[in-house]
């Protein structure tokens, strides 16, 4: 079992070995991006998805570093965020930074176009978002989302179409960060966390059954 890092500073993706017991050495080792590595997530075919935001580009990895595939997002894809692939071979992504007029999450095509999408101007309501910042996608294609300075977690159909908002921002402290979704425990994993400066200085983790 491995964890997967991005390293923004050095361009890499660190690969931590989970330790066996105490007395294990921590094994760590990384490969190069050669971009500015953003935001990963891990296929159904255990391939590695680096989010690359400077170049607007999703590189594919297999888990020892070798290359695959590179996808160039279109130019209406403004400040990618994090993308995930479905079963289908698409791809959803997430993008829009607070200063971005546009915050949506699309479907893009093996082609590399955008075949649908949810979102536009940056707001708060159930058509719109704040900087949606991570994604998680259940078996059946459902896709949750991080509305970051909203604070709160949306459920879109496969077909991006607003369902329910899963978490409010009552539920969180600070604000969500990051998901992890548990498909077979149906558990919904967010990090709350606060931040100063652009540091975390605090945080929690918030689950919810789904």
């Amino acid at each position: 079992m491995y964890i997967y890092i991005s390293g923004a500073a050095d361009k890499c993706v660190h690969i931590v070995a989970l330790l066996r017991n105490d007395d294990d050495d921590v094994e760590v080792t990384k490969w190069s991006v050669n971009d500015v590595a953003g935001r990963l997530s891990v296929t159904d075919t255990h391939t590695v998805l680096v989010t690359c935001r400077d170049v607007h580009r999703i590189k594919q990895f297999t888990t020892n570093g070798q290359l695959l595939n590179k996808i160039k997002l279109p130019q209406k894809v403004v400040s990618p965020w994090h993308s995930i692939q479905l079963s289908s071979g698409e791809f959803v992504v997430s993008h829009g930074e607070p200063t971005d007029p546009v915050h949506v999450v699309c479907l893009i095509g093996s082609d590399g176009h955008v075949v649908k999408s949810h979102g536009g101007l940056k707001g708060s309501g159930s058509q719109e978002m704040n900087v949606p910042i991570h994604l998680a996608v259940d078996k059946n294609g459902f896709v949750f989302v991080d509305d970051f300075i909203n604070r709160r977690v949306l459920l879109l159909s496969p077909g991006l179409t607003y369902i329910r908002e899963v978490v409010s921002c009552q539920q969180f402290k600070w604000r969500p960060c990051r998901l992890f979704l548990d498909v077979d425990r149906r558990r919904l994993y967010v990090a709350d966390n606060e931040l100063k400066d652009g540091e975390f200085i605090a945080g929690r983790v918030v689950v919810i059954c789904v």
